[in-house]
């Protein structure tokens, strides 16, 4: 709603219009967050608050993104409203720009001063004629303190109820004025440090999975697919499980002390799937099972600090700084792979060599290897070790003169430079293992890597160190430091300038029902991305992380003009223009129109309509192709190049590259709401307000599990065409060959569309001997479809996005005591509105319609306390908190989230982290001075 929460007599710019007004008459529906309240319920970082709005919906945090290695997001805090993607939310520190955390555009908000943040204003609607592109869904704007006098001081410490997660934040916060209060002087220095889990390590995380039905025949009446537990990997073991031929299902286990080699054993298939068995031996992936991080290790530092000087009462220069670094550590991983092992490695039992023999010879076949699927015991898991450094400088002028009724102008310069160091932890060379892992007798009873005795001294490997990789305790240190002795890295330097001017007149003229406001101005943007690594490094192909050199630059320029027009007593029209022109993409422009009416004291009405932009960031336009390792489920074909229902499970590339000529995306948004401030019941404000986002060109790529599902079952060559098999061949249709590679490219899609209402409750009276405080925020979403022009329309409201979100607090302050509850949480839904539910006499299944036995995907209600405790501490302001987050430990609902078929599915929590609590009950401590 429009920020009413404070300064109601000083003149302020509320987020959403650059026309210096008084708060109570925001044109646009903001929602404000005090820094009393921030503070209150001392969260680790403020995006975990932030987070907790109905409005913001799927952020990037550093526990979501734990295996974004390749694209080095891990670690990053970003912001999502409407989850229309974090790019699509622009975050401004004091409303302007600041320089992005990684090439993907995300700007990661622990970079920002938390002890010195005022209130933080939510825009939900776009606002890209305002602030320019990005603005798509919205605006964050994070406004500073900018007049702090004092000092103070905050350590907090964190933990959860599990004993696990330990985090300590350290403030320390100073203001003054000087030379008769015309020199201004701010600075903070953050310190934040966690200790994180490296596996998911909750007794929640069980074996559940959706998975394609073993059962299942086109037509049989049977359900596609099938939700349940007791559902594991059978392509793999943690000491290696022989996969084809006449003795697939043979796996190693522990490595005997005595005779030094792994026992032999069978695995008990239940029904198989894919890469799944339905019971059996589904518990023997333990190992790769929930092996992705649950919390981050993490090590923020931060320092900032702001100079103003009053030249005179209506000028004032400034300089402003701000240093950042990150250091983080998560872990994506126990990572899968497939190995290829010769018979006469030494490493195997010779139990399994003479059984082979004996099978040769009676049968007259020649078998001298043996492929087996492994998690990699005793090779730690893969990871990333990602360090940012975030620097902002400012400098400006702001003030105001007498003419035309008065002009507030401001003018600035920043610059930002983002350093990326990319550095991932346990990632191998796909051939240096295979070299380490092909070990033979050199004949003396020395194991070596039979390249350096083969008589090619072509592929010598100096100092190869075999590795023992069947069985599990076989795998030496000396094998692990030789394996990691490389692993990829990459630098990234971004780079951020921006010049800006700024003219608000509030007072320009007087028409029949007010002074005519308007606000211009005109920024010059210019961003470049350079990439410094090893050439020989991406020549080779990695695990993960197979960076190249991703170089680029573009150029903004844009003017913008907005403006107030008093229509009649109570109702105002509120439009902007802006001009853009992008080095990248040319001219473009946006504009908003909207209309404000007091209708009486009590109702406010309002309606905004709105052209808002996003062009290409830096990785959109230059990424190069940087290639993951994955698996994917591939559907099996008859002789007619039709689906069976059966499908197999292939590892394979990912390559992800951007597209210099992409158009930007455009939407049109349409905002319409009521304010209600009853004269009857002071301190009541109640707002709704309507939404609807229209996004067309929408940048973005298909998953690979799209693409291949969009070869497969609908025949689109184009995405044939994306899809290398092994052999280098590629097809206009699907084929029953191993797949190699898939190129992710971006493109514009057709559409994507959200639409809802938002709805906010505020009330604060007295109440005995002290002030009661109740707010309640909502938002029902009605729709979210994304539609990609190439199959059919994908709607995520009441799925991955519930249809209700919602936050209640209720807050009682009384002589220095005060204590809040807050309720958070969202409704019941479905995993997918495509999936058609039934278990038996099951219709036909299609892409757009598939059928499952199961699509529930339970609502969550989650409650927080806070209590703070001010006094006197020998004349200085003292303050005690304590807060628990998830009071009653509530675990999150298990459904077996994920793809179908991806080899990292098991590795990741089996719900969806994005929305359930993972952690569980977490206690913070503090103690806070100040002078």
């Amino acid at each position: 709603m429009a920020q009413d929460a404070e300064d109601a007599e000083e003149p302020i710019v509320v987020t959403g219009s650059r026309i210096v007004r008084d708060g109570n008459d925001a044109p646009t529906p903001v929602s404000v967050i005090s820094a009393e309240e921030i503070a209150t319920e001392a969260p680790a970082n403020i995006s975990d608050f932030v987070n907790s709005l109905p409005a913001v919906a799927g952020s990037q945090t550093a526990q979501s993104n734990s295996g974004s290695l390749s694209s080095s997001n891990s670690g990053i805090n970003a912001l999502n409203l409407r989850e229309l993607g974090s790019n699509r939310t622009l975050v401004l520190l004091d409303g302007r720009r600041s320089v992005t955390s990684s090439a993907a555009g995300l700007v990661d908000i622990n970079t920002f001063p938390q002890s010195l943040i005022k209130r933080v204003e939510v825009v939900t609607g776009g606002a890209s004629s305002v602030y320019g592109s990005d603005a798509v869904a919205g605006v964050v704007n994070f406004v500073l303190d900018r007049e702090y006098e004092g000092f103070k001081a905050n350590y907090e410490y964190g933990i959860t109820t599990y004993g696990d997660v330990p985090n300590h934040k350290l403030e320390l916060t100073g203001g003054t004025s000087l030379m008769d209060d015309r020199l201004h002087v701010i600075g903070s220095v953050e310190y934040f440090d966690q200790t994180g889990v490296d596996t998911i390590d909750r007794d929640w995380n069980t074996h559940t999975f959706i998975v394609d039905n073993p059962d299942y025949v086109i037509g049989n009446g049977q359900p596609e697919r099938i939700w349940g537990s007791g559902i594991g990997e059978a392509i793999l073991s943690p000491g290696g499980l022989i996969t084809s031929g006449p003795f697939k299902g043979t796996y190693f286990g522990a490595i005997s002390p005595t005779t030094g080699e792994a026992s032999v054993n069978q695995f008990a298939y239940g029904q198989t799937t894919g890469r799944y068995t339905i019971g059996g031996d589904y518990l023997l992936d333990d190992y790769h099972f929930g092996s992705n991080s649950l919390a981050s290790h993490e090590q923020r530092l931060g320092f900032f600090g702001r100079v103003g000087f009053e030249v005179t009462p209506t000028l004032e220069v400034f300089a402003q700084v701000s240093w950042n670094r990150f250091k983080g550590r998560s872990y994506y991983q126990q990572t899968p792979s497939s190995a290829t092992i010769q018979l006469d490695n030494p490493y195997l039992p010779q139990s399994l060599v003479d059984e082979v023999n004996a099978y040769n010879l009676a049968n007259g076949t020649d078998i001298s290897s043996i492929t087996i699927g492994t998690s990699n015991a005793g090779i730690p898991a893969a990871g990333g070790a990602n360090e940012r450094t975030v620097e902002r400088y400012l400098f400006g002028a702001e003030g105001e003169f007498d003419l035309l009724g008065g002009v507030n102008w401001d003018a600035s310069y920043q610059m930002g430079r983002a350093d990326l160091d990319q550095n991932l932890i346990n990632t191998w060379l796909n051939s240096r293992l295979a070299a380490m892992t092909d070990a033979v007798d050199d004949g003396t009873g020395n194991i070596v890597c039979r390249v350096n005795i083969d008589g090619d001294a072509t592929n010598d490997l100096p100092g190869c160190v075999p590795i023992n990789r069947i069985g599990i305790g076989g795998v030496t240190q000396e094998a692990v430091d030789y394996l990691f002795q490389l692993t990829p890295f990459r630098n990234q330097v971004i780079k951020q300038d921006v010049a800006a001017v700024n003219f608000s007149m509030p007072n320009l003229i007087d028409l029949w029902a007010g002074p005519l406001s308007i606000a211009f101005g005109a920024e010059y943007r210019e961003e470049s991305l350079k990439s410094n690594l090893d050439p020989l490094q991406y020549e080779e192909r990695w695990l993960y992380g197979n960076y190249k050199p991703d170089n680029g630059s573009f150029d903004v320029k844009e003017a913008y003009v907005e403006a107030i027009v008093p229509l009649f007593d109570g109702a105002e029209f509120n439009g902007a223009f802006r001009l853009t022109d992008y080095s990248s993409s040319g001219t473009v422009n946006t504009w908003k129109l909207g209309l404000v009416w007091q209708v009486i004291d009590d109702i406010k009405l309002r309606a905004t309509y709105s052209r808002d932009i996003r062009a290409g960031n830096l990785l959109d336009l230059f990424a190069t192709g940087t290639a993951r390792t994955n698996a994917i489920s591939r559907p099996l074909l008859d002789g007619a190049g039709n689906v069976t229902g059966a499908s197999v499970s292939d590892q394979f590339v990912q390559s992800a590259t951007g597209n210099p000529q992409i158009d930007p995306e455009v939407a049109k948004t349409i905002g319409i709401g009521a304010v209600f401030t009853p004269t009857f019941m002071p301190g009541f404000a109640f707002s709704a307000d309507y939404f609807n986002i229209d996004l067309k060109d929408a940048i973005g790529s298909l998953s690979a599990e799209q693409a291949v599902l969009f070869c497969y079952e609908q025949k689109i060559a184009q995405q044939c065409l994306n899809i290398e098999y092994t052999g280098g061949q590629r097809f206009s249709t699907g084929q029953n060959l191993d797949i190699a590679t898939i190129d992710l490219p971006l493109f514009n899609f057709a559409k994507q569309k959200v639409s809802g209402i938002d709805f906010e409750a505020n009330y604060r009276t007295p109440l005995g001997p002290g002030d009661l405080s109740l707010r309640a925020v909502a938002t029902h979403y009605i729709e979210n479809v994304s539609d990609d022009g190439l199959s059919y329309p994908v709607d995520s409201a009441g799925a991955g996005l519930p249809s209700w979100r919602y936050r209640l607090s209720a807050s009682y302050e009384y002589e220095g005591f005060r204590t809040s509850i807050v309720g958070r949480g969202f409704d019941d839904g479905v995993i997918s509105n495509d999936y058609v539910v039934c278990t038996v006499n099951c219709p036909l299944s299609y892409p757009d319609a598939r059928t499952i036995n199961n699509n529930y995907r339970a609502g969550a209600f989650y409650l927080d306390t806070n209590f703070t405790y001010s006094f006197d501490l020998e004349g200085t302001s003292a303050q005690l908190l304590f807060a628990v987050k998830n009071l009653f430990d509530k675990d999150p609902y298990i459904y077996g989230a994920g793809s179908v078929g991806g080899n990292n599915v098991a590795a990741y929590p089996r719900t969806d982290r994005s929305l359930y609590d993972t952690l569980g009950r977490t206690f913070r401590l503090g103690f806070r001075v100040e002078l």
